[in-house]
Order: structure tokens, then sequence, then C-alpha cells
């Protein structure tokens, strides 16, 4: 759902409590071009996202992806909802440079959802929304990691919720594999036979649920181990190399370079030797 490569921008957001059950039904009709996120905290009516009906209750979960048509309907009476308006990019460190795509895709799978725990998501929402209400000095940085805090708690959220998920616990079964593998070549028809799955069905369930093709997620815990290594300045560049199960030394350090756009020795020099 929430890649570590973006970068949000926050437009507004907006909060509302309805406490008077006489109050005039909200009628909205709109297709955004950014990204909106909203939760219930009560009444009762109806939202529309892409031609697929949710009944508005406390605890229902909303997103929606920019150019996605949406309505929004809530009946007279009691209610509430808190959202947050964003937009975000993909910032990307590749050949030493930055490179920056627009984040128009879907960040989760599900345009609704009931949350059947919601009130660690509702403290940071009004924690977002609080924060944006009041302005204080480097409020667009403190909104801007709220809103990621907020993402990250949802996808575990969802993550816990579906427990029962088995695709969501083979790609768990998967990254756990990995993590015991790391000085290990590790193919991807391995991974897909380990948890009795076609190769190309792991691929898009891994890159749903982490972002990242499953090769990439694995020669990144592979370099994220190598800096530990390299960083304790007991193993040349080689060795690292080889107890990472890199046969080649000169492909080792060019998916290092990629990931931190400098080398394994001069990371060693910089980060060792100052």
């Amino acid at each position: 759902m929430v890649s570590d490569q973006l970068f949000f921008h926050i437009h507004y957001c907006n909060h509302r409590s309805f406490d008077d059950k006489k109050h005039a039904p909200r009628r909205i009709s709109r297709t955004l071009s950014h990204h909106e996120l909203i939760l219930f905290t009560g009444g009762t009516g109806m939202i529309t996202i892409d031609q697929r009906d949710y009944s508005i209750k406390k605890g229902l979960l909303c997103y929606i992806q920019p150019g996605l048509h949406h309505t929004f309907a809530a009946e007279a009476g009691p209610g509430g909802f808190l959202s947050v308006h964003f937009s975000c990019a993909e910032v990307v460190w590749n050949q030493n440079q930055w490179m920056i795509h627009e984040g128009t895709k879907k960040l989760m799978r599900k345009t609704g959802k009931v949350l059947t725990d919601y009130y660690e998501i509702e403290a940071l929402f009004r924690r977002l929304t609080t924060c944006w209400d009041n302005k204080r000095p480097g409020y667009p940085f403190a909104a801007r990691t709220l809103l990621q805090q907020l993402l990250i708690t949802i996808r575990e959220k969802f993550r816990r919720q579906n427990q029962n998920d088995s695709s969501s616990l083979k790609v768990e079964t998967i990254i756990a594999y990995m993590q015991k593998n790391l000085s290990k070549h590790i193919t991807l028809q391995e991974l897909a036979a380990l948890v009795q799955l076609s190769s190309t069905y792991l691929t898009r369930i891994f890159k749903e649920s982490t972002g990242y093709s499953v090769i990439a997620y694995f020669n990144q815990m592979k370099i994220d181990k190598a800096k530990e290594l390299l960083l304790d300045g007991d193993h040349k560049v080689k060795e690292v190399a080889h107890l990472l199960g890199f046969a080649d030394e000169f492909y080792f350090s060019r998916l290092f370079k990629r990931s931190e756009g400098i080398s394994p020795n001069e990371y060693y020099s910089k980060n060792v030797h100052g």
C-alpha cells in the first residue's frame, strides 16, 4: 500500500461533527485530481465510489484515488467524519540522482472497509486534523509525518484484520524465508514452490502487498544487511558479497550503487573513516 519512497503533500484536512439530529442532509458528487482518505465517526447514508456502494457507519474507512468519481449522501441526524486530501510523488535515488514520478497509482487495494477496531486510527486521524488546524510553526512537515504514520498504521490494521487472507499469509511466509536465507541465492520459482503458487501469481500479490517485485525486495534486504556488515569494519566488499550469496562481486557492487547512490567502498570510506 505505502512505499517508503513516497513524498506527500497535503492540500487540506477536514473534520465535521453533526450532533443535531435535524441537521440538513449533505450531498456531494465529484471527481478529484488528488487522493482522499475519509474515516466516518458516525452517521447514516451512502457513499458510492466507482459505482460501488458503502453504507455510512462508524468505523467506515474510505480511500478515493485521483480520477475516481464518487458521490456522498449523508442522511439527517447525528454523525461526523475526518478527511485528508493529499497528493504524493515517488522519489527514487538512482545512479547518483533523484528521480521524481507523480504518484497517481492506487495506494490501497480496497476503496471502502469497516474497521473492527478503529480507535487507534481515529486517534491518529484527529492528531493530523488538529495539527493542520492549529497551524503551528512547522505544521506542514508535522502533518506529512502524521499522514505517513496514519497510512502505515492503516496498512498494519488491514493486515491484522485479514489474518485469514491466504495471500497475505503467503507473502509473510516468503518474507520470513528470505530473512532466514540472506546468505543464499534464491529464485522466484523456488519461492513460488514454497507457497504452492505460480510464479506469475506470486509476483502479482507480492507487488500489491509490498510495492516491490519479489527479487527486488530480497535484494534490498541483502543491501540493508550489507550496510551493517560494512559498518562493522571487519569485512571487505568481496567478503560481504560472498556472505550474502553473490557469486559476482561486481554485480553486488552495481546493485549496491543503484540502491545507495555510491559504491560499497565509497560507503565504507564515508561512514567508517568519515
